[in-house]
């Protein structure tokens, strides 16, 4: 198998988000769990920062990055979806994941997955998660793909989370209101991993407020900060 059949096998056999809308979206973190386990929770072995958000959260994800790795660590960032080449969504300090990589993972793994039916998010989120393991990253960044309760990505334990701003989008399976997606947006935020809050909506701030309370997490809304500073 080469790496033009892997990509077609990935392609064809696991249902895309891109490709056939709301039909490969898969609610629940069973079969995510199961990978997961399966691979000894590779997460686990590096920190993370978890990214969600309508607007911004790629730019954001892509920035953080590069800020680590310019500070002298080893950054993985797994984001999509890609422009050009699948291997975009996979980054260690910059660099692509190597084709080599990919057709390793598709060619020795597929006989657990297949019978699991996982979707496209789903593999690839395993693939960069075990990836950033065996690459002995630092730290990795990590966007969510779609929401955020229920995104595979919500399986990490981060050291901070982020929620960019808010619109509405996906209003087939986040709901119809911003109230409702900030709510979905909301399912990243966990027990004493402080968030920050991109700029929020008078629908937004008492749902982000609400959960950071519930759970009782530090929340920082960045519209509040004062980034105003004079110099010499």
């Amino acid at each position: 198998m080469n790496y033009q059949d892997t990509l077609e096998y990935l392609y064809n056999s696991a249902p895309m988000f891109q490709q056939i809308g709301a039909g490969a979206y898969k609610e629940g973190l069973e079969n995510t769990q199961a990978l997961d386990a399966h691979f000894g929770h590779p997460h686990r072995q590096y920190r993370t920062i978890h990214v969600a958000g309508t607007n911004g959260k790629g730019s954001c994800s892509h920035t953080l990055a590069a800020i680590l790795q310019a500070a002298g660590y080893r950054v993985g960032l797994y984001t999509s979806p890609h422009l050009v080449d699948f291997r975009e969504r996979i980054r260690i300090n910059g660099q692509p994941i190597s084709k080599e990589y990919v057709i390793h993972f598709v060619e020795n793994e597929r006989s657990f997955f297949e019978p699991l039916h996982p979707s496209f998010f789903e593999l690839t989120t395993a693939l960069a998660f075990k990836y950033f393991a065996d690459k002995q990253v630092d730290i990795a960044v990590i966007e969510v793909g779609l929401g955020g309760r229920l995104d595979c990505t919500n399986i990490i334990n981060p050291d901070l989370c982020i929620i960019t701003n808010i619109s509405l989008d996906h209003t087939q399976l986040l709901g119809n209101t911003l109230r409702q997606i900030a709510g979905e947006k909301a399912g990243i935020i966990k027990n004493n991993i402080p968030v920050i809050i991109g700029e929020t909506t008078p629908e937004t701030r008492p749902v982000f407020l609400q959960k950071a309370q519930e759970i009782q997490t530090t929340i920082h809304f960045a519209e509040d900060e004062n980034h105003e500073q004079d110099y010499p």
